[in-house]
Order: C-alpha cells, then sequence, then structure tokens
C-alpha cells in the first residue's frame, strides 16, 4: 500500500509591516536620508514663496512671470513654466527609476506582499477624489480638482518627521515610501490621462523615436552622460510640444534603466544614477518648483474662503480625511482578505499615524491645481492655499499622532540598530549566523573573566581591613 504524500509545508507569510531584509533596509534608509535633506529644503522653500509673494507680490509675481528660452523651438517659457515642466521632470525620472527598482528588486517584485501597500495607495487616492466630488456637488462646484487631494509628497512628510524628532522603525519608513512610489505611479497616470491637451502627433513621434534611441543605447550598455543627456533634453522638448505633460518624459526615461543586478554588481545602473540624481531632485529640483508655485498671497479672507468655497474646501477635507481614510481603510481590508497578521511590535494606530501623514500632498498636488484649473489663476491661487492648509492640518494631526508613540519607535529602531559584536551589520539580522553567535560568546566571555577578577580583587581588599570597633 502506497504511503500517502505527505503536505507539502507552507512558508511562513511575512507579517504586516514586518522587518525588512537588510539589503532593503540599507536601501530605504539611504533613499529617505537624502529625501529628508531635500524635504528641509522644501519646507524652506515653501516657506520662502509664501514670506515673497506676500511681503513683496510685485516682485514675485514679476519673476515667476518672466519669459525665457528659444521660442522657434516653443519652449519660450515662464520661470513657473519652466519650474513645473521641466525641473519637476527630474523629480518624475527619480520617481521612474524608484518604481522600476520596486518592482524588480523591492517590495513590488512579489504579487502577495505588492498586494498591500498598492490597494492602500490606491484607496489613498480614490477616497479623497470620492470626498473631493461629494464635497464639490452637495456645494455646487467644479469637478475639475478631484485629482488634487490624491497625492502625497514624501519629502514635505519626511520633514515633519524629521522636525518632530520621531525616528520610524525601518518596516513604516518602508511602506510610506512604497505608498508615495505607487501614489506616485497613479499620478504620473492621472497626468498623462486627464491633463493631456491637443496633440501634436509629428512631435509625439519624435519623442517615442527618441525613447526608442535612449532604450537601444542602455541595451547595448553605451556609456557617457554627454550621451544621455542630450537625447533627454531633446526627449523632453518633443514631449513639452506634443501637448502630453513633458513629465512623462522624466518617467518614461526613469522606467527604462535597470535595477536589477547582475553577479559581481555591488548597484545596478538604475541604482547608480538615482544615487547620482536624487540629491539634484530633492535638493535643488523640487525646492525650486515649491518656491515659484507656492507663492499664494495670504490673509484672513482668502484663509476664511478655503472653508466657504466647495472646490477648496473639497481639497482640504479630501487630503485630511480622505487620505487618512483611505490609506488605513485599505491597509486594514487587504490585511483581513489576505489574513496578514499586524507586526507584534506595531499596532493598528501606528498605520492610522502613517496614514495621516499621507496626508501631506504638496509637490504634485499643487502641480495638478495648475493643470486642473489652467487659465483660472484666482481659482490656482485659492487651490493652492487649501494644499498648503490641507497639507499643515494633516502635518499637525500625523505629529499628534506620532508622538504618542515616540517611545515605542525608539525602542524598535534602537534594536534594528543595535551591533554588540561590531560587525557592521545589526545583530538582529545575524541571529541565523553561527558566527555572530560565536563573537558573542567570545565577547560575553571576556566580560564575564573580567567581572570574576573584579569579585577576586574586591574580596581580597574587603579580608585584608581592620575589623570594626564594636
Amino acid at each position: 500500500m502506497a504511503q500517502p504524500t505527505p503536505p507539502t509545508p507552507t512558508p511562513p507569510q511575512r507579517p504586516l509591516l514586518g522587518r525588512l531584509s537588510l539589503p532593503e533596509r540599507n536601501y530605504v534608509a539611504e533613499a529617505l536620508r537624502t529625501e529628508t535633506v531635500g524635504g528641509m529644503l522644501l519646507l524652506v522653500a515653501a516657506v520662502a514663496a509664501l514670506v515673497w509673494a506676500n511681503a513683496f507680490g510685485g516682485s514675485y509675481d514679476a519673476v515667476s512671470d518672466f519669459y525665457f528660452g528659444p521660442g522657434f523651438l516653443g519652449l519660450d517659457l515662464s520661470v513657473a513654466h519652466w519650474a513645473a515642466d521641466g525641473l519637476l521632470a527630474v523629480f518624475f525620472f527619480v520617481a521612474g527609476v524608484e518604481l522600476k527598482r520596486e518592482l524588480v528588486a523591492g517590495e513590488l517584485r512579489d504579487p502577495k506582499a505588492a498586494a498591500l501597500p498598492v490597494v492602500a495607495a490606491l484607496c489613498g487616492m480614490a477616497v479623497p477624489a470620492l470626498v473631493y466630488a461629494v464635497t464639490t456637488l452637495a456645494g455646487g462646484g467644479s469637478m475639475d480638482g478631484w485629482a488634487v487631494p490624491t497625492a502625497t509628497d514624501i519629502a514635505f512628510a519626511l520633514a515633519v518627521l524629521a522636525v518632530i524628532g520621531t525616528s520610524l522603525p525601518s518596516a513604516l519608513r518602508a511602506f510610506l515610501l512604497t505608498l508615495a512610489v505607487v501614489d506616485d505611479l497613479f499620478a504620473i497616470l492621472i497626468i498623462a490621462v486627464f491633463f493631456t491637451s491637443d496633440l501634436n502627433f509629428l512631435a509625439l513621434g519624435g519623442a517615442v523615436l527618441g525613447l526608442a534611441v535612449f532604450y537601444l543605447l542602455l541595451r547595448f550598455e553605451v556609456r557617457g552622460w554627454y550621451v544621455y543627456i542630450p537625447l533627454a533634453l531633446v526627449i523632453w522638448g518633443l514631449m513639452y510640444n506634443s501637448g502630453i505633460h513633458a513629465t512623462i518624459a522624466g518617467v518614461a526615461m526613469g522606467l527604462m534603466l535597470r535595477c536589477s543586478r547582475r553577479e559581481g554588481e555591488k548597484h545596478s545602473p538604475g541604482e547608480h544614477i538615482e544615487h547620482l540624481v536624487r540629491p539634484l531632485s530633492a535638493g535643488i529640483a523640487v525646492p525650486l518648483f515649491a518656491l515659484f508655485s507656492a507663492g499664494v498671497a495670504l490673509n484672513g479672507e482668502a484663509l476664511a474662503g478655503v472653508f466657504t468655497r466647495p472646490e477648496t474646501l473639497g481639497v482640504v477635507l479630501g487630503l485630511v480625511v480622505g487620505k487618512t481614510v483611505g490609506i488605513f481603510g485599505g491597509t486594514y481590508l487587504a490585511a483581513r482578505f489576505t489574513k496578514a497578521e499586524l507586526n507584534k511590535d506595531l499596532a493598528w494606530a501606528d498605520v492610522l499615524a502613517l496614514a495621516s501623514l499621507a496626508g501631506i500632498g504638496f509637490t504634485v498636488s499643487l502641480l495638478i491645481g495648475e493643470l486642473a484649473f489652467e487659465g483660472d489663476t484666482e481659482m490656482v491661487n485659492e487651490i493652492k492655499a487649501a494644499v498648503l492648509l490641507g497639507s499643515l492640518i494633516a502635518a499637525l494631526l500625523a505629529c499628534v499622532l506620532l508622538k504618542m508613540r515616540v517611545r515605542k519607535y525608539k525602542e524598535l529602531l534602537d534594536a534594528e540598530e543595535l551591533d554588540e559584536d561590531e560587525s557592521g551589520v545589526p545583530d538582529i539580522y545575524e541571529q541565523d549566523d553561527p558566527q555572530y553567535h560565536l563573537r558573542m560568546a567570545a565577547i560575553l566571555e571576556r566580560k564575564a573573566a573580567e567581572h570574576r577578577r573584579l569579585a577576586e580583587e574586591r574580596a581580597g581588599a574587603a579580608s585584608d581591613k581592620p575589623n570594626s570597633p564594636a
């Protein structure tokens, strides 16, 4: 009689917001370090824009509306336009590389692991759009700005974390970064689909041809910045003239880079280029965009109007309420349906805090606001004020929620960074390595020998002392 085949053991399911692998943890730490510095510059640029626009409004408008560029190429643009269409192409290029890396080497490479951040990000975009729609329809407003509150600004969120001094554990930081990457992907699709003007097929064909050449050069491993940068500028100019938003060119080129490592490679080409370009994006491109986009004239009447006009109220509620409810609800439902258990070191309150932090929608929200109400300067300014106010409220709410758990985060982060054996690798990642335990045994034996020596010295010193008088 044949023996029954024993069932194949099911591999243990990774817990929700569980510990990252060491390479992924190191990548996330390095990426977020740059974004945090960029976020601080972004905050400074936003404040400078508000001060400049409110104290010296005439000069701010004069600089923002100053036109320059080769008109014969269709590129005679204002300073603000160059910042939105030109500099943000660098930001979206980095977003494209991030997305490609996540798909081939990061959290999104495993469909089961990817389901959670994708569902959370989708709900975190759908619910704010729904909140905006309900608010504007109830107030008889315009639906044109439905996409404004759907975006999350990772740099601004990290700057808030840096300001309040909350060091999130790596699992929460990685979840926030993956959320932002997926968020950026859908924001790109929204811009491409809903904010494309009349197409110039000749220019579009030229841009597609340029992208094909870009891909072939990468495929044949042609090296040299002097080849790629001029080609990228040509592709960007053609994409701009095609009627499709020029930032799409940056995304397309970022997605073409190889982000998987070959044998003997410490970094893939995509990771290497991202490492070079990310500081330019976070430290120059995005802050300059903020400088020429966040300059809104604020006064009591304007701020009060944010809560009385349906479009602006919809943006504020979408960012503060929609993002929080959407991301938290999406994460909870995805966990329930996939039967994923939350990391035992964390609580659902941590997911709620992270969801509220994602309500900070600055860079992409400002861009979509400009595209949605293009030509209506008054409405664009009011939408910008709503984005700033909504992001501020979301930041304050997140600060309160995160501060309530700051002691727990510090304990988890300290445990992640502890390296008692001084191997250069945190101890928590070496628990399955026999050599780690041998190193720790030797360290503990040395400590035990030292304590025995001290005990003997103290005992000898005590016996040499004369008896105390009665």
